[in-house]
């Protein structure tokens, strides 16, 4: 029987279970597809949330945790797997400038390095650049991963100390006297003494037979890929809700949608006109350069974005890491961290109380 487990093979998932695997917990993996491919894979991978003095503290601590662990995670990752999940510090430019006050009050209050630029200094960090704004928010410290080689790497990683088990869909979680015994899947019974559920978008239709349940809903994002050159596009652009972001090797990724669409993915060639139209007005240069691909993800939507993290109540050993809507991938180290602490009985990594199922948001 394995001591823990996870359900979910996402990033919030697979970095959780890295967690306990890393403790000397004996940890099985369950995934209804495959890992790393539902939001994980569908998102930029920018190692901030967008117009990061707009989100609660609770999402703040997850994030400023999350950032000081990346350079070391990504580190191990690469020398245990060969595979580089591209950590880069380029920067992010942010062209909507109304609450630069606010902007600087936070960064100073957090510790962030943020500058007010003026129009040529905006030139001279993205010179291709088409808006010409009088004033931009310029944060130097901000980062990307490339998200698929993260995940790629992470279950590569995982496989080798743990049981990963993909196309395998939990149907019923196994609750017996008050306790979690472990799941039933569409290919039998899968026995543990401690559950975590880390089924992003899905989460609450999985919890629902308890009762109880996280307000966890799907919000439909789609994105569009240019294949571009590299160095044409050097920094992470936002603006007006819309961002580019260059990979090393010049693909530009651009987006995304907020869309309530159930759990349906299907992408639009509306959409996929409206992404492109404001891709080549944020960067004129993009008319010139192929769209490679177009998808679309289910991110898993919370109310203010906080993500419900902790123990189920009235359930001994069942936990819940989930609904990090648009800051998975950012936010997610310090969320693995903070509920492998808690599963394990250790002192939490930042304060929980934030994170419960009944906690305000």
């Amino acid at each position: 029987m394995s001591d823990i487990l996870v359900i979910g093979g996402g990033i919030i998932g697979l970095l959780t279970a890295r967690q306990l695997v890393d403790a000397g917990a004996n940890v099985t993996l369950v995934e209804m597809g495959e890992t790393g491919r539902e939001a994980s894979w569908a998102g930029g991978g920018i190692l901030s949330p967008l117009y990061p003095w707009r989100h609660p503290e609770a999402v703040t601590a997850l994030v400023t945790w999350s950032q000081q662990d990346y350079p070391r995670l990504c580190l191990q990752l690469h020398d245990e797997t060969g595979i580089d999940p591209e950590l880069t510090h380029n920067g992010m430019l942010i062209l909507d400038t109304e609450e630069r006050e606010l902007a600087s009050r936070w960064a100073e209050a957090h510790g962030v390095q943020l500058e007010v630029l003026d129009l040529a200094a905006v030139r001279e960090i993205e010179p291709e650049l088409g808006p010409h704004p009088s004033h931009a928010i310029w944060l130097p410290d901000a980062a990307q991963v490339r998200n698929p080689r993260l995940t790629k790497a992470l279950k590569l990683s995982l496989e080798r100390r743990a049981e990963i088990r993909e196309q395998e869909e939990v149907i019923d979680l196994l609750v017996e006297g008050g306790r979690a015994l472990g799941a039933r899947t569409r290919k039998g019974v899968v026995s543990a003494d401690k559950v975590v559920v880390c089924t992003g978008a899905w989460t609450a239709k999985l919890l629902e037979q308890l009762g109880a349940k996280p307000d966890i809903h799907p919000i439909r994002g789609q994105m569009i890929l240019f294949y571009g050159k590299p160095g044409q596009i050097g920094r992470i652009v936002l603006s007006r809700d819309r961002y580019a972001i260059p990979r090393r090797d010049g693909r530009v990724l651009f987006g995304s949608t907020t869309e309530h669409a159930g759990f349906d993915k299907a992408t639009s060639a509306e959409v996929k006109e409206e992404l492109y139209r404001a891709a080549v007005e944020l960067f004129p240069l993009l008319k010139r350069t192929p769209i490679e691909d177009h998808w679309s993800g289910l991110r898993p939507g919370s109310p203010s974005g906080i993500p419900y993290i902790g123990a189920y109540p009235g359930v001994e050993g069942l936990y819940f890491n989930a609904g990090h809507f648009r800051n998975g991938v950012v936010s997610g180290p310090a969320s693995a961290r903070l509920a492998a602490d808690l599963v394990l009985g250790r002192e939490p990594v930042v304060p929980a109380a934030p994170y419960a199922l009944d906690a305000p948001r």
